[in-house]
């Protein structure tokens, strides 16, 4: 049997960010302990971690709950304490360089910008785990992207973010069940076909 997968959504904690592009990480986090009756409890560090079966696969949650620019040593600790392959490691994010409601996964790479991601990269000493990208678009003003990530999505935003959700949702139990490449080419195929 494979390794058990670890899924981390990022986010910033607190009422006032739940519903904020930024946070779109912890909302399928949520969604997925939700719908499969994982708990969430506070186990080691500062983080929120749920674990349960995923589809009959064994799996994990997260939730950092340092601030997004701080994601790293919350999830460094969990990764090294449970021993988590780092190929059964999904970091879920926000990404401005994809349109809203867009998904992609990718097996590595740079941080492409997000400050949350490049904590982790700096906590692990390596760019080779998996991600899963949620597109937010970049509908801002020069400067002002810290505004427009911490802003909550619009009421005409939500339905292509709630879609998006919930193939991203598919993609991570994909992921847990399968592994990176048959989510890969399963959910990147269908973005293309977009």
């Amino acid at each position: 049997m494979a390794a058990r997968a670890l899924i981390v959504g990022l986010g910033n904690p607190g009422a006032r960010y739940a519903t904020t592009r930024h946070n779109v990480g912890f909302m399928l986090v949520d969604r997925l302990a939700q719908q499969y009756g994982i708990a969430w409890r506070s186990e080691r560090g500062p983080s929120l971690l749920g674990w349960g079966q995923l589809e009959g696969c064994p799996a994990g949650l997260m939730k950092p709950l340092t601030y997004m620019n701080r994601s790293g040593a919350a999830v460094s600790e969990i990764v090294r304490y449970y021993r988590i392959p780092l190929e059964r490691l999904l970091v879920v994010y926000d990404d401005i360089h994809l349109p809203p409601g867009r998904i992609r996964l990718r097996p590595g790479g740079s941080a492409g910008g997000h400050n949350g991601v490049e904590d982790i990269i700096q906590a692990l000493g390596t760019t080779a785990f998996p991600r899963l990208r949620i597109g937010i678009g970049r509908n801002f003003e020069r400067g002002r992207q810290a505004d427009y990530v911490l802003s909550p999505f619009t009421e005409e935003e939500w339905p292509q973010i709630d879609e998006a959700l919930a193939r991203a949702c598919q993609a991570a139990i994909t992921f847990a069940c399968e592994g990176l490449t048959p989510a890969m080419n399963r959910y990147n195929r269908v973005e293309n076909s977009l």
